[in-house]
């Protein structure tokens, strides 16, 4: 067996030899003379077989010493030439670029991909270089000069009522702004509208910084702060007909408001819009629209001094409750009863509280309740697609997951959670530095912001603003312009959004060990904590600003 590969190797160099021996012909090509095509199979072969600067240097004559050479090869190895210091430049571009290029997490159906960092993960902060590509941009304006009309060359005033909870009605002021710009209109200053859950009587300037407000904004629209004089019958604006446009479709676009409401608010001058919750779209109303509400939101809307002042000490004191100076975690912990109710989720308790609850959808949603009898089914799936809210004992199962201790400092911005003190054991027995604004402040300290619900409120968005890391733990208005202004702030933040559908296939499941448990925790939240995102058709403009608000670092 040795000799038979050595004669093949020896067989083998032999045939590869450009020079024939006699007998070295192989018995299976006959005997004779090689005629032109032979040669030119011969020649062609070994001319495969050289390198690629072979036939470079035949064909260009400056790298050749032999004087003889055409034109046409002339122009070959110059246009060859040319195309490879393109090819060289496009290649060094594209490694530039991607050097360069901003760090941005890319969805890919329901799974977030980031870019890898060499960083340890931490459990307090993004990863720096994932938080240093963006930068914010709303206040820059676009122009130089103000040219806006005066307040009686505008096309009309126009006035909503901003209905719901603090947030909603943020929201509703940012989009009343910028409905004002698209028509050319002067806004008469926003009402806070009572509703029947808030039952709040609160005024803009209760809450807002009415002057800073007006004048951040004195170079985009006109704002006044009451209904102008000449126009008699206040009463008349929201129960008239004629001076109320009740058609404006939900996430319409800023053309609906030319074709539709402009000719009307001519015609009568002052118009009252309502309904106008979510009443203006994200990506079908121009850019420099979606940058102005993002300037309203995070430069004009700000809160009143001494709201800011008393948020700020409750921020304080999270930070220094050790001692010495730590961080510590804003919880939005949403398990209020109407939240329980309005999920229409299973949660853990006895017949009677589940008899309780059932009574109590019921009545508050008839429609939705019927007779009952497939809301078990609905509870299942809602469950399953991480629609429902997490219970407290959930919410700290997840925290300890991902890796936080039991000394973790925590703030809990909620109403009174459905359960009361049982409900809250769990949490409370994992995490024992849980705090409330309640518990940082005293009762006089208090006192001033208990006349106005979204006082108390304004104080909780503030303190979870601030923290250094903030877990939502269900949907809603609050959560997401947090998020939306933490990752405007830089990103820096961790803002971490639980995987609802996640918990609940780990819960279901007996087998699952706790290490497999943390490792899909941890991995799976690492890009759920308030990276730069890309926007995608229909994004939520509070929650990522991203593309229209904030610009390359």
């Amino acid at each position: 067996m040795v000799e038979l590969r050595h004669s093949i190797s020896i067989g083998s160099r032999g045939s590869s030899s450009p020079i024939k021996r006699d007998g070295d012909l192989s018995p299976l090509i006959p005997d004779s003379q090689p005629n032109d095509d032979d040669d030119h199979d011969r020649y062609s072969s070994k001319d495969r077989d050289r390198p690629f600067w072979y036939h470079f240097h035949s064909i260009c004559p400056f790298f050749n010493d032999d004087a003889r050479f055409s034109p046409h090869n002339s122009r070959i190895c110059l246009v060859f030439l040319l195309l490879l210091l393109l090819a060289g430049l496009i290649s060094v571009l594209s490694i530039v670029n991607r050097l360069n290029a901003p760090y941005l997490c890319r969805k890919d159906g329901i799974v977030l991909h980031c870019p890898h960092v060499k960083e340890s993960p931490s459990l307090w902060e993004n990863p720096f270089s994932a938080t240093t590509s963006w930068k914010p941009c709303a206040e820059h304006r676009d122009g130089g000069m103000s040219n806006l009309p005066s307040e009686n060359e505008t096309a009309g005033y126009i006035f909503i009522h901003a209905e719901g909870g603090l947030n909603q009605q943020r929201i509703a002021i940012c989009n009343a702004v910028a409905v004002a710009k698209i028509m050319n209109a002067t806004l008469i200053l926003p009402v806070l509208k009572q509703d029947q859950i808030w039952k709040d009587q609160t005024k803009f300037e209760d809450i807002f910084d009415v002057d800073h407000f007006i004048d951040y904004l004195k170079d985009d629209v006109r704002i006044v702060r009451d209904i102008p004089k000449w126009f008699t019958d206040k009463s008349e604006l929201f129960t008239s007909i004629r001076r109320t446009v009740k058609n404006i479709p939900k996430y319409a676009p800023a053309q609906f408001y030319i074709d539709n409401v402009l000719p009307r608010l001519k015609e009568k001058k002052i118009m009252a819009l309502k309904p106008f919750v979510d009443r203006l779209g994200y990506d079908n109303v121009p850019p420099e629209i979606n940058r102005l509400r993002c300037r309203v939101n995070y430069h004009a809307l700000k809160f009143l001094p001494e709201i800011e002042q008393m948020a700020d000490l409750l921020a304080s004191r999270m930070r220094n409750r050790t001692g010495s100076s730590n961080p510590y975690m804003a919880l939005h912990l949403r398990f209020e009863k109407g939240m329980v109710g309005l999920s229409f989720c299973d949660f853990v308790g006895t017949r009677e509280e589940k008899a309780i609850m059932a009574e109590y959808r019921k009545k508050e949603w008839p429609r939705r309740y019927k007779n009952g009898s497939h809301l078990w089914q609905l509870a299942l799936q809602k469950r399953k697609e991480g629609r429902c809210p997490l219970e407290p004992g959930e919410v700290a199962v997840l925290l300890r997951g991902m890796g936080y201790p039991k000394e973790t400092q925590i703030y809990v911005a909620s109403g009174q959670v459905y359960g009361g003190h049982n409900r809250m054991a769990p949490l409370r027995n994992m995490f024992p530095n849980l705090v409330t604004k309640e518990e940082l402040a005293t009762k006089e300290e208090l006192v001033g912001f208990r006349k106005h619900v979204t006082s108390l409120a304004a104080l909780d968005f503030l303190v979870c603003l601030k923290s250094d890391v903030f877990v939502m733990t269900h949907g809603g208005n609050f959560a997401k312009l947090i998020i939306g202004a933490r990752r405007y702030m830089g990103h820096r933040q961790k803002s971490i959004k639980p995987d609802k559908g996640l918990m609940a296939k780990s819960f279901g499941d007996p087998y699952v060990g706790w290490a497999t448990f943390v490792e899909d925790v941890v991995v799976t939240h690492q890009t759920r904590a308030g990276l730069p995102e890309e926007t995608f058709p229909n994004y939520d403009l509070w929650e990522n600003p991203l593309t229209p608000c904030m610009c390359k670092a």
